[in-house]
Parts: C-alpha cells; structure tokens; sequence
C-alpha cells in the first residue's frame, strides 16, 4: 500500500514562491553550503503544514563525492533540509523559543533517489508544539511521488 500524504497537494501552487530565500534568511541563521531551502511554496496555519523548496543543483558541494559520475543527493541532505523547514515554521511562530536546533529524527524512510537537476518539495505537518520542543512529520515529494519520509524533533537551544 503506497504511503499517505500528510497534506492535499491540489491545494498548492508550486510555482508561486510566498517566502524568498531572503525571507528564509531573516528567520534561520544557515548559510553558505549549509543553507538548504530555496523557498516557502506554501503555509496553512489552519492544517499547521507549511511547503518548501530545495533546488538540487548539479554545481552543489556534495555532488563531486556523492556519487561520482552518478550524484544523487544525500539522504542526510534530505533530512536536514525538512529539519530547517521545521525550524524555519516553529521560529517564525514562536520567536520566543529563539533558536531550534536539530534534536531527533524518528522513523525514517528513503523511498527514491534524487538526482540533480531537481525541485525537492517538502511538506512539514506539526503534530506538537510547546514551549520547549516543536515536533514534525515530513515528507519529500518530487515528481509528484514521495522520495522520503521522517518525523523530526527540534529543540529550543
């Protein structure tokens, strides 16, 4: 049985960028190589899901050492992308928690490769949020078919 969706995909706009990078920037403090998302697709205060973007370039650090001559982009690249997105919604919502750090990912699973030229799309779906800990369930959506999925845990450090 194909895995659920955490979110109903009709509802977005793909195309339409609501958050730049720059918009990203002033809520999250990666940068450089380490910088993930290329943008906020979509937010749904009411389902509690936001969508991001990740552009997976052919010119991206990893690409030379993973894989050579066949690079697919990193499962743990995959993971912290959906972690800063995580981040990126719990920052913005709740400023007083200051900083949110990687804590825990649970339940992970790689379902497909992803090769550069690519949009990797992730959907967050927060299923608890507290003063000290927000926690997400995440899925990468390219193509239209899931290529990962993972819940992730983020803590006020």
């Amino acid at each position: 049985m194909p895995p659920t969706l955490l979110y109903d995909l009709s509802k977005v706009d793909f195309r339409k960028i609501v958050v730049s990078q720059e918009g990203i920037r002033a809520i999250i403090p990666q940068r450089f190589e380490m910088e993930m998302l290329t943008g906020i697709v979509h937010e749904d205060d009411t389902e509690d899901v936001i969508i991001g973007v990740k552009d997976v370039r052919a010119d991206e650090f990893w690409v030379r050492g993973h894989i050579p001559g066949r690079p697919l982009f990193p499962g743990v690249l995959m993971i912290e992308t959906a972690a800063q997105l995580c981040a990126y919604w719990t920052m913005k919502r709740r400023p007083q928690m200051g900083f949110i750090g990687f804590a825990k990912c649970d339940e992970v699973r790689f379902r497909a490769p992803v090769i550069p030229p690519a949009k990797l799309f992730i959907v967050v779906k927060t299923i608890e949020l507290n003063n000290r800990r927000a926690v997400g369930k995440c899925q990468g959506i390219l193509n239209g078919n899931m290529v990962f999925e993972a819940t992730i845990t983020g803590m006020s450090v």
